[in-house]
């Protein structure tokens, strides 16, 4: 388990594909720190498990051929960054929410507004999505976990970012039209079946 909050950004080293899917070698300095073989890491909000590694400089992870298909992991060319969190210890500080780092789909940057000091983030979900989001509520985006400020009827959710997760994530990279990953409140999906259940 996750909590969505980034601990630093991670640089793709070195790609190759396989029969199965794609491996990736990450490079990095905190996260590639203390790693144990088949530990769990969240990259951009994909959870993957460590494969190899060298300490404070890499690690290398396996996408099957579902993760390459349902996440955008497989179109990173070499030099592009991404989110990178360990996965939470038992007796850690749990300062985001509950995040599985189990993508739902892949949503759209649809508009990027700075405002003073802070940005706006508009992205547009994929219909059907939207039911899971209500305003206040968290949300991930590529493995960051953000309040949602704003949702509209037609799908799309604006979330206000400070300079710090600006800085110290992939946001700052972002354009309209690029992908992010969205994982929503598995709470709401719980919910959801629940009512479900109790319906049928």
């Amino acid at each position: 388990m996750f909590t969505g909050i980034v601990e630093e950004t991670g640089t793709i080293d070195a790609r190759s594909r396989t029969e199965d899917g794609l491996r990736l070698r990450i490079g990095a300095d905190e996260v590639a720190t203390g790693l144990e073989h088949g530990q769990s890491i969240s990259v951009s909000g994909v959870c993957l498990t460590v494969e190899r590694f060298e300490a404070g400089a890499w690690f290398e992870v396996f996408l099957a051929s579902e993760t390459v298909e349902r996440t955008y992991l497989g179109d990173l060319e070499e030099g592009e960054s991404v989110n990178l969190e360990r996965a939470m210890p038992a007796d850690g500080r749990f300062d985001g929410h509950v995040v599985q780092g189990h993508v739902d789909t892949v949503a759209t940057v649809s508009s990027i507004e700075s405002v003073e000091e802070d940005w706006f983030f508009e992205f547009e979900l994929p219909a059907g999505y939207e039911r899971y989001v209500v305003e206040k509520g968290s949300i991930t985006l590529d493995g960051i976990s953000l309040t949602v400020a704003e949702l509209t009827d037609d799908g799309r959710v604006t979330v206000a970012i400070i300079p710090t997760t600006y800085e110290l994530t992939t946001l700052s990279t972002k354009e309209p039209g690029d992908p992010v990953h969205l994982e929503v409140d598995v709470l709401a999906k719980y919910v959801e079946r629940l009512l479900e259940a109790r319906f049928e």
